[in-house]
C-alpha cells in the first residue's frame, strides 16, 4: 500500500521550458531588477509578494494569480515560496528595430501581427514562416498569448534568433501606430471581404493573424484596413493559424517578386 505521505511523482515537463522558469522571491525579484525581459509571473494566492508586485507592475510584467497547486506542479525544486516567474527565451525588440530591419534591406515592411496565439508551436511555426519570407518583425500582444518561450524558441527552428519579435501593451494601439507610418494592416479571416490574390501586399503592410479558437478579437479587427480570405477548396474551411500565416506571408512574397 502506497504511503500517503509521499509525494505524487509530478508530471514530466518539457525540460526546456523549465529552464525559462525561476522560482523564489529571490530569484524573481532579481530576475526584474536585472531588466531581462519577463513574460510573465505566477502567484500563489495569499502568498505575500508586495515589493514583487510593485516591481512587476513598474516593469509592465503580468502577474497571474493562481492556486498553489498549480505552482506545485510547475515546480522542478519544490521551494517555489510561491511564485514562479517565466523568464523569456529571447529579448524582444522595438517597434523602431522592426521598421530599421525592413529600411536595413532597402524593403518596404512586412511585419506580422498575432493577436492572441496561445500555443507556443504555433506561435514558434508563425516566427519561422515570417522569417523563411524575409519579413521584417513580429508583434505579440503582452497579455492573454504566448510569450517567447523555450517552446517557442525550439519550434521557430533556429528563425528567432534572426526574427526581432515586439511585445506590444496594447495591439490596437499598435495598429494605429503602424497606421500612422504608412503601414497597410490586412486580417486573416474566413469571412473576409477581400479575396487573398486580389490583396495589395506589395507596399507596407502588415498581416494579423488570430487566435486559434477565437480568431481575431473585435477592436482589432475594426483597425484592419482589411479583412483577407483564403480561398478554400476542400470540405475542411480552416486553417492552422501557422499555415494561415504562411499563405498570407508567401503571398505577399509572390507579390513583391512578381509584381502582379
Amino acid at each position: 500500500m502506497q504511503d500517503p505521505k509521499r509525494r505524487r511523482p509530478r508530471p514530466i515537463q518539457d525540460t526546456e521550458e523549465e529552464n525559462n522558469l525561476l522560482e523564489g522571491r529571490n530569484a524573481v525579484m532579481e530576475l526584474l531588477r536585472s531588466g531581462q525581459d519577463c513574460d510573465k509571473i505566477f502567484v500563489a494566492q495569499g502568498t505575500r509578494t508586495g515589493d514583487i508586485l510593485a516591481l512587476a507592475k513598474e516593469r509592465g510584467v503580468p502577474v497571474v494569480t493562481c492556486d498553489r497547486r498549480k505552482l506545485d506542479g510547475m515546480s522542478t525544486t519544490g521551494n517555489h515560496q510561491g511564485v514562479i516567474a517565466q523568464a523569456a527565451a529571447h529579448a524582444y525588440a522595438s517597434l523602431d528595430d522592426l521598421f530599421a530591419n525592413a529600411e536595413a534591406k532597402g524593403e518596404a515592411p512586412l511585419f506580422v501581427l498575432c493577436d492572441g496565439i496561445a500555443d507556443p508551436h504555433n506561435l514558434g511555426a508563425i516566427i519561422r514562416s515570417a522569417e523563411t519570407a524575409g519579413a521584417h518583425g513580429v508583434i505579440i500582444p503582452k497579455r492573454r498569448a504566448v510569450g517567447l518561450t523555450a517552446v517557442t524558441a525550439r519550434a521557430s527552428a533556429g528563425a528567432l534568433a534572426y526574427m526581432p519579435v515586439h511585445k506590444a501593451v496594447n495591439l490596437p494601439a499598435v495598429i494605429d501606430t503602424l497606421k500612422a507610418r504608412g503601414v497597410w494592416v490586412f486580417g486573416a479571416e474566413a469571412d473576409g471581404t477581400v479575396g487573398l490574390y486580389d490583396a495589395d501586399f506589395a507596399g507596407p503592410t502588415a498581416i494579423v493573424i488570430g487566435s486559434e479558437g477565437e480568431g481575431i478579437s473585435r477592436l482589432v479587427r475594426e483597425k484592419c484596413d482589411f479583412i483577407v480570405s483564403i480561398p478554400m477548396r476542400g470540405r475542411v474551411n480552416s486553417l492552422n493559424a501557422s499555415n494561415a500565416a504562411a499563405v498570407l506571408l508567401f503571398e505577399a512574397v509572390r507579390r513583391r517578386t512578381c509584381g502582379k
